[in-house]
C-alpha cells in the first residue's frame, strides 16, 4: 500500500485543481461519497479503493489533457478529493 501512496505523491496536476480538491477533501464523507464514486454497494476497507480511484483519476486526467468535451471538472475534483481523503486515512497511524 505504501507504493500506492508514493504513486499518489508523484501526481502532477494544475494547482487550482489540487487546491479545489484539498478543500473538497475536508467535506469528504466515506460512507456517502466513496461508494458513489466507485459505483459500488459495499464500502471498501480503508485504502482498498485507492487503486480504483487512481485509475479513475488517470482517465479523467487523460480526458482533460485531450480537451474532450465530456470532461467534468467537478467530477475530477471529487475524485481527487476522495484520493486525498483516502490517502490521509491510510497514512494515519493506527491506534492499536
Amino acid at each position: 500500500m505504501k507504493d500506492i501512496l508514493l504513486l499518489f505523491k508523484d501526481l502532477c496536476r494544475p494547482q487550482l485543481l489540487i487546491t479545489a480538491a484539498r478543500i473538497a477533501a475536508s467535506e469528504f464523507r466515506r460512507d456517502r461519497d466513496l461508494s458513489r464514486l466507485l459505483r459500488t454497494q459495499r464500502l471498501p476497507a480503508p485504502g482498498a479503493g485507492l487503486p480504483q480511484l487512481i485509475a479513475l483519476e488517470g482517465e479523467l486526467e487523460t480526458i482533460r489533457k485531450e480537451g474532450n468535451s465530456t470532461y467534468s471538472i467537478s467530477r475530477h475534483v471529487e475524485v481527487l478529493a476522495a484520493l486525498i481523503a483516502e490517502a490521509r486515512l491510510l497514512a494515519r497511524p493506527s491506534t492499536s
